[in-house]
């Protein structure tokens, strides 16, 4: 089975955008536009201290008419953020994600973000793993 490591490795983009705890949500959003994501990594000195997404900023901010200038991303962020190491495997991220309802998983080893899957980046290796074990039992059938 694949683990993140591997999905890493084969990631084209594999920056990691971050934001602090004290910006506001229109500096937020306006870096996940510019940047084309669906969520931020809020870190505090190299700490992941929580996750702000898309589906924060909708319920929490447009939905309960705050203001994106004067909100701060820690009031409407993801505080419990589930993270993962890069010996995970595809299929344990995935059951994760399905469990608890996550389209983005932080990779985090000796308290350091080294990287994020999205469900999608999960999706795209399962299918390939998929792929190569069709093309193994063909070849075998085929002898």
């Amino acid at each position: 089975m694949t683990t993140v490591a591997q999905v890493l490795q084969d990631k084209p983009q594999q920056a990691v955008y971050t934001i602090a705890p004290d910006a506001t949500v229109l500096e937020a959003i306006s870096l996940m536009a510019e940047k084309g994501i669906g969520a931020l990594i809020v870190t505090q000195e190299d700490a992941v201290v929580g996750i702000l997404s898309e589906r924060d900023y909708t319920r929490k901010v447009a939905l309960m008419e705050r203001s994106s200038f004067s909100t701060t991303v820690n009031e409407i962020m993801t505080a419990k953020v589930l993270t993962i190491t890069r010996s995970a495997t595809v299929e344990d991220c995935l059951e994760l994600m399905t469990d608890k309802h996550l389209r983005h998983l932080p990779i985090v080893e000796k308290n350091k973000l080294i990287g994020l899957i999205s469900i999608g980046d999960l999706v795209k290796a399962a299918m390939e793993d998929q792929k190569k074990l069709i093309d193994q039992l063909q070849q075998y059938i085929s002898g």
